[in-house]
């Protein structure tokens, strides 16, 4: 890793003496839930995330920037949630929004995922939700608030790259393009790119994800209230480990499962994550990293396969990396065809400069051997998903 940047470095001096609250959690989450404007009930909803940050506050590398984040992800998720049960309880036909046949981007992170979701989002006839949105979902925004709602986006970015500047090489982001909904998912993955959970990771194969898949869908009902109805285009590829809860509750997605070589986008996925951890712990060792998102992402891609077994085959779509990262103008129309939807020449002329925007200002590179893995480890731990990425490969 580079050295630390001076802005990070700053912050953590700064933020130093905020860390001395982190010694008691519970009176953290008591003012972070009285400042969501929280009203009575979803105890469970409550107690996943008061479990939540005092894992987090029990990492003994946090740095203060680290349990700034920390607050700062909980503090979202419980407003936004109160918000969409405030809008519910205000305008009942929310509930009553159908959410047809959306289309979930799935599949190992670093495998084009972003660029499916991104080419798949051109459409006129597809809805995506944007960043801006996903950080404080919402009905439709009078032209001020959307302003607002957009610089705000704009200056959490604009944050986290002066302190990470090489997350904007690796993954690119912008306020008001699409982004995935692991930002409304209550308790996807994330935290565990930014500290050590040991509890966290272990609760990940345990509960049961449905209230979060209802929760999701309560919030694209909220961003659909009110205006024009269109195909849903979503993306996440921490879905993947979740899709019988996904089904429960969107029975008529479909999935468009992106492939790649599972040691190249392990590696690849690695270094994104060591960028956050850097950001959040004082230190960082490369190969407990390493073993925990092995872990992570084998398991949840074992779990993908075995919910597939369930899935009607029409819904889903496998697309090979070629289609995308290789060949984009040819891959993209099939793509398109594959999920029913139509693709126009305008579409088409839009093509070059999505793909252009979603490529980093310098080339990512990585490297497994840092994480202290090997092609054989990842390999024996994906095994048959390599079976199926044969299979779609051959096809």
């Amino acid at each position: 890793m580079p050295s630390t940047p001076s802005a990070l470095t700053l912050a953590n001096l700064l933020l130093r003496p905020t860390l001395r609250s982190r010694r008691d959690p519970d009176r953290v989450f008591a003012r972070i839930l009285d400042g969501a404007g929280w009203p009575e009930g979803e105890e469970e909803f409550l107690d996943g995330f008061r479990s939540l940050l005092r894992d987090w506050a029990g990492d003994p590398g946090l740095s203060p920037v680290g349990w700034q984040s920390a607050q700062a992800h909980v503090r979202r998720h419980l407003t936004n949630r109160a918000r969409v049960r405030r809008l519910i309880a205000e305008n009942p036909a929310i509930e009553k929004e159908p959410v047809e046949r959306p289309v979930f981007v799935v599949g190992l992170p670093r495998t084009s995922t972003t660029l499916a979701h991104g080419v798949l989002s051109l459409s006129d006839d597809h809805r995506s939700p944007r960043l801006w949105e996903l950080l404080a979902p919402g009905l439709e925004p009078s032209p001020e608030q959307r302003r607002k709602a957009i610089t705000s986006a704009r200056r959490m970015l604009d944050g986290t790259h002066r302190l990470a500047p090489r997350f904007r090489e690796i993954h690119p982001m912008t306020a008001e393009g699409p982004e995935e909904d692991t930002f409304l998912l209550p308790h996807a993955l994330v935290p565990l790119s930014q500290a050590h959970l040991p509890r966290y990771h272990a609760w990940q194969f345990e509960r049961d994800f449905v209230p979060d898949y209802r929760h999701l869908k309560q919030v694209f009902q909220v961003l659909q209230y009110g205006r024009p109805r269109r195909r849903w285009i979503l993306k996440s590829p921490f879905h993947t480990g979740n899709l019988d809860a996904l089904f429960a509750v969107f029975p008529d997605a479909t999935l468009v499962w992106t492939h790649r070589d599972p040691v190249t986008a392990v590696a690849s996925f690695c270094s994104l994550v060591e960028v956050g951890m850097a950001l959040s712990r004082r230190t960082v060792d490369p190969h407990h990293l390493g073993a925990t998102w092995l872990d992570l992402l084998s398991r949840s891609v074992r779990r993908g396969l075995d919910a597939r077994a369930g899935i009607p085959r029409e819904a889903v779509v496998d697309v090979p990396y070629a289609w995308l990262g290789s060949d984009p103008a040819t891959g993209v129309p099939k793509l398109y065809d594959a999920v029913g939807a139509r693709w126009t020449d305008a579409d088409a002329a839009r093509l070059p400069q999505v793909a252009t925007g979603l490529k980093g200002s310098r080339p990512h590179r990585y490297d497994l051997a840092r994480y202290g893995l090997t092609r054989e480890d990842v390999e024996a731990e994906f095994t048959e998903y390599e079976a199926l990425r044969a299979e779609v490969d051959r096809a």
